[in-house]
């Protein structure tokens, strides 16, 4: 019993298994040095995500605190980084735009334009804290039902697809900021193609001032990434070029009064000090529960997927159902604490290991480095300018443009991959992100049903003085056995692929079991034909009595009185002639098929439905062609009882 309760908080609390047996002088300063390198880069990606989860940027930082701190108790993982991502952030800030649009709070309740941005400002926060409450929830209640095998059905070019569409609606997102133009922001269908329509239409109005930051800022934030990716082997640390940046553009902001004189849009006040817990609005939570599913089951996708990648490179393991709950944890409980929802970040946790990280300790020590800066000088960067943000989220997503490089190399491996690819893209693109993930994972869905429905068939030969069976068509030294087709089939057999499978069958042996059985039954007829000729030739006394009884319809009972007085009276002239007609219908039955044995087989064959099973045995039937079944180990074994078979019969 001990050693059951033991397992379980083991299981739950997994820093338990590894934080006693610590290794101080190897880890901790490596884990010193990531944390610092992490937490670095967490501060201004906190604020700037923060912009596309449609909340003020100090929710941002919260959001880089509060989760962090519990995934160091929760977790599985060593390496990942938790806190704000680009993808998450921008379905969080959808959903809050589409319950709380501007239109829903006019100034002082006229029709005057404009509208009060705090008031909408305090509804959005509302909206991203009860979603994310309702994610921590679903991913809680999936990890205690065991469901970590849910990520499986976000196959790879599905999810890279789909971060590519999410790369293009973060970038669209920025560009207000990025020229300083004032459009209101959109969501739902079509919402890339409405935003940049709206950004265009006041593109004269661009804020010079603002452009000629962003676009510096971007320069230099691209150069030092270059920088650390061309000589990552030899700096110690990767240049933090976000956090140099920030301080150099808020002190430019600060010193030239960008707000006051060029009317440059700035972040703003930045309250110090932590807020006190508070219960989410649980009212709004049944119009969140779709977007919620698509949230919880996305970032639990993209975390367990980079765990994964860790845990396989440095020789440890994940739980897939733990990190389920390890997540919910850390939505559900941060949301108490004004959060919006979390995963992790694949450039974050690159650096984090990179930097010699070794455990999260490091991810506790870059929490408390944000703890720092919310407490403490919180309020220095309130005359930050909101382009340099900008410029900030679109410099880190190169890495998932960057993944438009999957399509020549799918076309070249996987045209099915490719659509799945495409599909998630444009759907993604065109309908926003939560229905373009539904899209997606039905169109994938759809392909793993086409693939059962048009597997690739093939006969299999054997390449001499080998146990190998390889395509004869494909290999040359690949020769098939005399007389026995093997036939291979690369899906499971069930009822809406079953009469596919029979005809492909037909096809590839050259085997038509309708046309066997037809021309066999005229043989027979044939045979019968000239046997009975024979008979009537050489009938005896009882024989012909039978004969005559036949003819004149006479009663069972006579024939089987007549049978047995011929096997009694005649026994030996009648067993020599039936002999006599067996073999010479033997000599008329000439076999039909070159084909005397077929063989299935089985090895890719994972599940077999009732309608299946029933084809199956039913294919060939009395046709004369014997049908076996075997998997790859027993190919040979089959093949052997098969000329067994027909030898002795």
């Amino acid at each position: 019993m001990k050693a059951q309760a033991k397992s379980v908080v083991l299981s739950l609390l997994p820093i338990l298994s590894w934080l006693p047996s610590y290794p101080v002088k190897e880890y901790l300063l490596g884990d010193m040095v990531s944390g610092l390198s992490t937490g670095v880069m967490q501060l201004p990606q906190g604020l700037a995500y923060a912009l596309l989860a449609a909340v003020p940027p100090v929710y941002g930082l919260y959001s880089s605190f509060y989760p962090v701190l519990l995934y160091t108790f929760f977790g599985t993982s060593r390496h990942i980084s938790i806190g704000t991502f680009a993808v998450i952030s921008l379905m969080i800030g959808g959903v809050a735009v589409r319950e709380a649009p501007d239109s829903m709070f006019p100034l002082n309740g006229t029709n005057v334009t404009g509208f009060d941005v705090d008031a909408r400002d305090a509804r959005r926060v509302q909206v991203a804290v009860a979603l994310t409450t309702l994610v921590g929830l679903i991913q809680l209640f999936l990890g205690v039902l065991r469901f970590g095998f849910v990520a499986i059905y976000l196959t790879e070019p599905l999810v890279r697809g789909f971060t590519t569409a999410a790369a293009v609606h973060v970038c669209v997102s920025q560009l207000k900021y990025f020229f300083g133009v004032k459009t209101k922001r959109f969501s739902g269908p079509l919402s890339v193609v409405y935003s940049l329509i709206a950004v265009f239409k006041d593109i004269t109005s661009t804020n010079i001032t603002t452009l000629i930051v962003g676009l510096v800022c971007v320069v230099f934030l691209y150069g030092v990434k270059e920088i650390n990716e061309r000589f990552k082997k030899k700096l110690p640390i990767p240049i933090p070029g976000e956090i140099i940046v920030v301080i150099v553009s808020t002190g430019v902001s600060y010193g030239m009064s960008l707000s006051e004189n060029y009317q440059v849009d700035i972040v703003g006040n930045i309250p110090a000090g932590l807020q006190p817990p508070s219960v989410p609005d649980f009212s709004i939570l049944p119009n969140l529960v779709a977007d919620a599913v698509a949230i919880a089951v996305v970032g639990f996708s993209m975390g367990i997927s980079l765990a994964k990648i860790f845990a396989l490179k440095y020789g440890y393991s994940v739980d897939g159902n733990q990190e389920l709950i390890a997540l919910g944890l850390c939505n559900f409980v941060s949301s108490f604490f004004q959060t919006f929802a979390i995963t992790c970040s694949m450039s974050r946790s690159l650096v984090q290991e990179s930097t010699g990280g070794k455990t999260q300790i490091a991810g506790l020590l870059s929490s408390l480095l944000v703890l720092l800066v919310i407490v403490a000088i919180g309020f220095v960067f309130r005359p930050l300018p909101q382009t340099v943000l900008a410029a900030i989220i679109m410099v880190n997503l190169l890495g998932m443009f960057k993944q438009v490089r999957d399509i020549p190399a799918l076309w070249r491996t996987s045209k099915i991959e490719l659509t799945i690819w495409v599909v998630a893209f444009v759907a993604s693109v065109l309908l926003g992100l939560d229905y373009g993930l539904l899209v997606a994972i039905g169109f994938a869905l759809l392909t793993v049903i086409y693939r059962t429905q048009s597997p690739r068939s093939v006969i299999l030969g054997q390449i001499s003085d080998t146990g190998l069976y390889c395509d004869a068509d494909e290999y040359e030294e690949a020769a098939e056995c005399s007389g026995i087709k093997i036939f291979h089939s690369n899906s499971s057999i069930y009822f809406a692929n079953c009469d596919l499978y029979v005809n492909s069958l037909k096809q590839k042996t050259g085997v038509d079991p309708t046309r066997l059985l037809a021309e066999r039954k005229s043989q027979r007829k044939h045979a019968k034909t000239r046997s009975g000729d024979k008979k009537d030739s050489s009938q005896s006394p009882a024989q012909k009595k039978s004969t005559v009884a036949k003819l004149l319809g006479v009663a069972h009972e006579v024939l089987d009185e007549a049978e047995k007085q011929v096997d009694v009276l005649s026994n030996g002239q009648v067993a020599e002639a039936q002999a006599e007609s067996d073999s010479e219908e033997a000599r008329f039955l000439q076999p039909l098929c070159p084909v005397h044995s077929i063989i299935l087989d089985f090895t890719p064959v994972n599940f077999m439905d009732s309608v299946g099973a029933k084809c199956c045995p039913l294919i060939f039937g009395s046709s004369g062609v014997s049908c076996l079944v075997s998997n790859e180990l027993t190919l040979q074994l089959a093949s052997w009882l098969t000329y067994r078979f027909l030898t002795m019969n």
